[in-house]
C-alpha cells in the first residue's frame, strides 16, 4: 500500500489558503463586499435553510 504524500497535500492547503487571501485582496481592492465563509465544519447547513423567526 501506497503512503501518504503529507508535504503534497500541506502544499495544495497552502496554495488553496493563498489563493482565498489573493482573491479577498481583490474584492476590498474592488470595493465589493467581502464573501460569506464557506468552511467545511464550522456552519451548520440545516441552519442557513431555516428563516429567521418572525416577530408579531
Amino acid at each position: 500500500m501506497a503512503t501518504p504524500n503529507y508535504g503534497y497535500e500541506k502544499r495544495q492547503r497552502e496554495l488553496a489558503k493563498k489563493r482565498k487571501k489573493e482573491e479577498k485582496a481583490a474584492r476590498k481592492a474592488a470595493g465589493l463586499p467581502p464573501l460569506p465563509d464557506t468552511d467545511e465544519g464550522a456552519a451548520d447547513p440545516a441552519a442557513a435553510d431555516t428563516p429567521p423567526p418572525q416577530t408579531p
